[in-house]
């Protein structure tokens, strides 16, 4: 039994330059969005629509990631700290008790998704000048493979872990102090999202299900909301105070909840011909 137990203890960093430390966190963002930018150029091919307009695309997804993560982990967990220090939040630094840069440390999947939204609102307006529908039928397709690298990246940070196993299996966090194995809840979600992104990838080229606007977003909601509605149970607390404090369920599944039916709602709904 004690083959399926992993001691887990990689450092966090890749490598140096002088004071500023490459993160394999901040790698696995870096090869979320390229990828993300290889898939869509291939949508984009089979759309007939001109290349150009994903480089608008691209700009209008990283910072809306970025913004509506770190917005929405505050917003939600740590709101005081929203409204102290609202630059802080914004900027890659801290400027007390000294300036140091921090990279963003604290973001949350739930206001990326807002974000994201927001940000195909204004695509589709400004640029692509198609239904918000269309283009968030499409977009999702690579988030899904984008979840997947940034949960990999909180293994390889050692945090959003399990809960303890209580067994002989399940991955001991040496870098936290411990010698007790957990649920390794970060691969629990890679892997999740990177069967939900084939599923996705399967229904936009080989369906129909493209044509009723909507679907494909709707699918999206309904399987990613879902699986993190069930992972929650397998982690532990990572703010304080955000655990069972509505009908035993915490922040993260609350939160979820709507969206699983926003999703149903969209898979769904009748829709003109």
């Amino acid at each position: 039994m004690m083959l399926l137990q992993i001691d887990w203890n990689p450092s966090p960093i890749l490598f140096k330059l002088g004071p500023v430390a490459i993160r394999y966190y901040s790698l696995m963002f870096v090869l979320a969005f390229m990828v993300g930018l290889h898939l869509m150029k291939k949508i984009f091919v089979n759309e007939k629509i001109s290349l150009e307009k994903v480089d608008s695309l691209f700009i209008y997804v990283v910072l809306s990631t970025l913004i509506g993560a770190r917005i929405g982990h505050f917003l939600f967990y740590d709101p005081q700290f929203l409204i102290e220090k609202p630059l802080e939040v914004i900027l890659p630094f801290k400027f007390s008790p000294k300036f140091q840069f921090t990279g963003f440390a604290g973001l949350a999947s739930h206001g990326a998704a807002i974000g994201v939204i927001i940000a195909m609102y204004l695509f589709s307006k400004k640029v692509l000048k198609k239904p918000m529908l269309f283009i968030l039928d499409r977009i999702v397709v690579p988030v899904a493979v984008g979840a997947m690298f940034v949960r990999l990246g909180n293994l390889m940070n050692s945090e959003i872990i399990g809960k303890p196993t209580n067994a002989d299996f399940g991955f001991v966090f040496k870098r936290l102090g411990e010698d007790f194995p957990r649920h390794p809840a970060q691969l629990y979600e890679a892997i999740s999202y990177l069967v939900i992104f084939v599923i996705l990838w399967f229904v936009y080229w080989k369906t129909d299900k493209k044509q009723k606007l909507g679907y494909i977003f709707g699918l999206f909601f309904a399987l990613l909301w879902s699986v993190r509605f069930v992972i929650e149970f397998f982690k532990e607390a990572q703010v304080e105070g955000r655990e069972d404090w509505i009908l035993g369920f915490n922040t993260g599944q609350i939160l979820s909840i709507p969206l699983i039916f926003i999703g149903v709602y969209f898979m769904f709904r009748k829709t003109k011909s």
